[in-house]
């Protein structure tokens, strides 16, 4: 389902490690999690390690 035809929002976690910094954690609202890594990505740019999940996702057994 597309995000813009009413796709519920779910909470993602996760941090982003820019070189010579302290990670930063993030916690963000999208509807998936390559929204939400588009959303990190035009926050702070690109060239960075991005790890973001939404944590009901991650409970599950894969």
């Amino acid at each position: 389902m597309n995000a813009e035809l009413g796709e519920s929002k779910r909470e993602f976690v996760g941090f982003i490690r820019i070189a010579g910094q302290p990670d930063i954690h993030l916690r963000l609202m999208a509807a998936s999690s390559g929204e939400a890594r588009a959303i990190v990505i035009e926050q702070y740019g690109e060239g960075h390690v991005i790890s973001v999940w939404n944590e009901e996702d991650a409970r599950r057994p894969r």
